[in-house]
């Protein structure tokens, strides 16, 4: 007898197609006098049935050690290219952003004068973006993780919202 190695809603890699797709429905094949069915295929959309052969699930990605404290912060440095009065238009006229990741005050990220000035409220809001990008990892795992845990009783919205963070979650943590 046969069990359903997927369940609906449940991305997996189409080995003959070669591309990801969500599970649409699950169709067993029943035989008459037989209470559990004979084989299972998977409906994911592609024009045809696929037996659970044909298709891969997405393997988790071994956790690292994360640093649960991390905070990420925005600091001000003194914009030694350009006087203060040249440049009003900036929000803060006479510094720029500075993102420090790490404990030390010299290490993170920072922006070419030329960039900034070309659009400070642009580089603002990358400095702040950048500055709370632990926390929306942390959000985005978290929205996968209960993806996982949900199954099929989640809307298929909110399935795709969570696939859409493992990718982006998967880009940044890959090397290379």
């Amino acid at each position: 007898m046969a069990k359903a190695q997927f369940h609906k809603n449940q991305r997996v890699y189409v080995k003959p197609v070669g591309t990801w797709a969500l599970i649409e429905r699950v169709v067993p094949h029943w035989a008459k006098g037989i209470d559990e069915p004979i084989r299972i295929h998977y409906d994911v959309g592609l024009g045809r049935e696929f037996a659970a052969e044909e298709l891969l699930s997405e393997e988790p990605l071994p956790e690292k050690a994360t640093d649960e404290n991390c905070h990420w912060r925005v600091v001000r440095a003194r914009n030694k290219w350009q006087p203060t009065e040249d440049c009003a238009r900036h929000p803060v006229p006479g510094t720029y952003p500075v993102v420090i990741t790490g404990e030390a005050e010299w290490g993170g990220w920072r922006v070419p004068g030329a960039e900034y000035d070309l659009d400070p409220a642009k580089v603002e809001e990358q400095a702040r973006l950048i500055a709370n990008a632990p926390q929306l990892a942390g959000f985005a795992n978290a929205l996968v993780d209960w993806a996982r845990k949900s199954g099929e009783e989640m809307p298929n919205e909110l399935a795709e919202l969570a696939h859409r963070a493992q990718d982006i979650l998967t880009d940044v943590k890959r090397t290379g």
